[in-house]
This record gives C-alpha cells, structure tokens and sequence, in this order.
C-alpha cells in the first residue's frame, strides 16, 4: 500500500492504524495540504506557524490578559490624545518613522531576527 500522501489522501490513517511518516514526509504532506489553501486560510495557517516557531510570539500569545487597572494619569492621556484626534489630522505611520529616522524595513528586519 502506497503513502497516503503520494496518492493526495489528506487523511493520515490507513485501514484505522496511524500511518507513520518520517519528518521529510510530514514537512512533504504539509506543503501538499498549504497548495489547496485558499488566502484566508493561508494567512491564518501562516500567522499559527509564526508564533509556533517564534517563542516570544508564543510567549505573548499565552500571556494571561493585564489585569493592572488604568491610572487617572493614563486616563486623561488617552482622553487628551482622543480630543486632540477631533480637531487635528491625524499624523501617518510613515511620517512618524521618517521624523525619528527609520524606516519600515528596518522595523520588520528587528522583528524578524526576534
């Protein structure tokens, strides 16, 4: 009996026994199954592998929810920011970097060696 794989089966089991693959299987098996995704499902599959393989993603993603209440002080800053945003344009992200000195790739290289 062939590989489950080989013959597009996306089931693993054969004749109710686990078929075992070797790592190279699995990793081939995945790929084959990633083919038939369609975008949205990638982007989620892809965001799941991210943060399976970047610890610190896992770590914030299994981070119990802050409970620390919000100050007065942090309070009247969000309600400052909030009533400066109805009278004022808001200023972009892009604008933001250049005035600082750095850009977009820049963030997205210190974010992908993390």
């Amino acid at each position: 009996m062939g590989h489950p794989a080989q013959k597009g089966c996306p089931l693993v089991t054969v004749i109710g026994k686990l078929f075992l693959m070797s790592p190279a299987e699995q990793k081939q098996h995945a790929h084959e199954l990633v083919e038939r995704l369609d975008a949205g499902q990638l982007n989620a599959v892809v965001r799941l592998l991210e943060v399976m393989t970047n610890p610190v993603a896992r770590a914030l993603a299994n981070a119990p929810i802050e409970e620390e209440p919000i100050s007065e002080e942090e309070i009247k800053a969000l309600d400052e920011a909030r009533e400066w945003v109805k009278h004022n344009k808001p200023i972009p992200h892009e604008q933001v970097l250049a005035e600082l000195g750095i850009t977009q790739e820049e963030i997205d290289g210190c974010n992908k060696r993390r």
